[in-house]
């Protein structure tokens, strides 16, 4: 009962997920992401071994599809997972175990993929796929909160949803945004909420660590 994406700005470079699912400590399970390399996405019976396991093949240099092919075929409890890959070019792969729960559904575009299991209906990836790819001049986190809501509006997971996350890494090897919500109502409009109020004071805790001289009180 989860749905995902990861994500990538052409124009920053910066790689991102956002997650939400009815089980707590989502962020902690689901998104693996690193600087320039790209991301990977571990959910279903979620297993998070595999994203550290995805991030070390991209740093290899494999290929998203490659990557994947690896992941799943060292894993003797595939069929069970529901894996998404990132690598540095923006190129994605996706895999559904034959266990993976339905309703699924998955969404590559440029620069994007959406995925999830349990869901109301089809259509959730696609909706969140469309909402990331809108207006790409906006700031990736912004991009990936609106693709969770839009995939809570069209449907979203059976059941309600109780925990959210939005993770992004830009050049440092600290994230850039790491915002989560757990174990709450309504976890998306809280999400949106705490990234508002994240938004203008990012850069700022970026300057601190590399320039704290110059660095803004906050």
């Amino acid at each position: 009962m989860t749905f995902s994406l990861l994500g990538r700005c052409a124009r920053t470079g910066q790689f991102g997920a956002a997650v939400t699912t009815s089980s707590i400590a989502v962020g902690t399970r689901v998104p693996f992401l690193a600087p320039g390399i790209g991301g990977v996405l571990t959910q279903h019976r979620t297993d998070p071994r595999l994203g550290p396991r995805g991030l070390d093949l991209l740093r290899s240099g494999c290929s998203a599809e490659n990557a994947l092919a690896a992941i799943v075929a060292s894993t003797p409890d595939h069929r069970w997972r529901q894996v998404a890959v990132m690598d540095g070019q923006g190129r994605t792969a996706h895999f559904d175990g034959e266990r993976v729960k339905p309703c699924r559904s998955v969404f590559h575009g440029t620069d994007v993929v959406a995925m999830g299991n349990i869901l109301a209906n089809e259509d959730v990836a696609p909706a969140m796929g469309r909402a990331f790819l809108a207006d790409p001049d906006l700031p990736l986190a912004e991009r990936l909160v609106r693709a969770l809501e839009a995939g809570e509006a069209a449907g979203g997971e059976h059941g309600d949803v109780m925990c959210a996350s939005l993770l992004v890494v830009d050049r440092e090897v600290f994230p850039y945004v790491d915002l989560r919500i757990d174990h709450a109502d309504g976890p998306i409009p809280k999400l949106r909420a705490l990234w508002e109020t994240y938004a203008p004071l990012a850069d700022g805790f970026v300057q601190r660590a590399i320039d704290p001289e110059d660095a803004p009180i906050i």
